[in-house]
């Protein structure tokens, strides 16, 4: 009897093995099997929370069939405590596997908020922005000018979130007194800068930022990056330009920058100015001019008058010889490299093309043609306005 016992015993455990090996196969499979999701969805991972509020937000949105499965596979990996903060895009399909793999890898978020702070020449602008994980790309959700206008709701709602990422984007030809305004009406940054930097002494480019940083540290890891970028286009530069230092080629690059905005005509322009020093001419720029002017505390808002251009100004360059003795705006980089690398041409004139872009030329007497020709667009513009 107590063999009979015994053998049914050992039957048994065998038969209980297969089935827990089974079903351990079964729950491999699920896991590791495409998910139910039919399109990309954002999941939001919270600074302090637990796998388990996650996986119950991931079953509210469909992305796992089975909370245990999903919990139980984490688990096996050692994974349970590696989640990190955060907002991921989880592809439609993704099994439970790769989604465990999302929201504990870490890196920088892919889906979620952000304010981008976009600082122009002309205003301010805060874009509201919200991640489409169907289309992998922001979607403009609210739009408005600090300082100018009441937040809207969408953006109170966004600042409240612990996980909207913030970014300032510094546009080429902004003056340092534009930045200065721009970030005082942040409400993400905190602090006070009682004197402007010196102007041209700011990068344009992206700056991630965060909810109470100091606007000191930002406008210093501005300057901090121009440095590099002046020191890079100086290393670089044709040993035959007419500039003996850094600031002379920050101070060209900054009158190539308010002269054009088509990236394929700076080295050309570049060319003109730099001829135009060879020759011992007037630069006889109209934004230094204007500079002269305003101090780069905003824009003039209308044309120069004859009076202005023959005022004598340190920065009208149609009066001093050579260059003005301070930028007149802050440069980006290819307006550095088009100053330190300009193009080899006779080039001493240029005027609007009414495309956006410029006529170039050699002679008077071709300049003048172009310039007759700007005025008949001009005035055919005035005519149909």
């Amino acid at each position: 009897m107590w063999r009979s016992i015994a053998s049914n015993a050992i039957t048994f455990l065998i038969v209980a093995l297969f089935l827990v090996g089974g079903v351990i196969l079964w729950g491999r499979g699920q896991y590791e099997a495409p998910g139910p999701l039919a399109q990309a969805i954002c999941v939001q991972v919270e600074r302090g929370t637990n796998f388990r509020r996650v996986s119950r937000a991931l079953e509210q949105q469909g992305a796992v069939s089975s909370v245990s499965i999903f919990r139980v596979g984490a688990d096996y990996a050692g994974k349970t405590d590696q989640l990190k903060a955060g907002s991921y895009i989880v592809e439609a399909g993704a099994s439970m596997q790769n989604i465990v793999d999302v929201v504990t890898r870490g890196g920088a978020s892919t889906c979620g908020t952000e304010v981008v702070y976009r600082i122009g020449v002309n205003r301010l602008v805060a874009q509201v922005r919200k991640v489409d994980p169907t289309q992998k790309q922001f979607v403009e959700i609210a739009e408005f000018q600090p300082g100018v206008e009441d937040a809207p709701a969408n953006y109170t709602d966004v600042r409240a979130s612990q996980d909207t990422r913030y970014r300032i984007a510094l546009a080429e030809g902004v003056t340092s007194w534009q930045v200065v305004t721009a970030l005082r009406s942040m409400d993400v940054l905190q602090g006070v800068v009682d004197k402007v930097p010196p102007e041209g002494s700011l990068a344009p480019d992206s700056y991630e930022v965060r909810p109470g940083d100091q606007l000191a540290d930002v406008l210093s890891r501005m300057a901090e990056k121009q440095d590099l970028l002046i020191a890079a286009a100086w290393e670089t530069r044709k040993t035959d330009i007419p500039l003996d230092t850094p600031e002379e080629l920050l101070i060209l690059a900054s009158i190539i920058e308010k002269e054009t905005g088509v990236a394929d005509e700076r080295r050309q322009v570049a060319s003109v100015f730099v001829n135009r020093l060879n020759r011992g001419m007037p630069l006889q720029t109209d934004p230094t001019v204007i500079y002269g002017i305003t101090r780069g505390q905003g824009a003039l808002g209308r044309g120069l008058r004859r009076s202005e251009l023959r005022a004598a100004t340190p920065w009208n360059t149609y009066v001093i010889e050579g260059l003005p003795p301070t930028p007149i705006a802050n440069p980006g980089r290819a307006s550095l490299m088009a100053a330190a690398q300009p193009d080899e041409t006779d080039y001493v004139f240029f005027v609007a093309d009414g495309t956006g872009g410029h006529a170039f030329s050699k002679t008077l007497d071709a300049h003048n043609r172009n310039v007759a020709q700007w005025r008949k667009i001009e005035a055919e513009r005035a005519k149909d306005n």
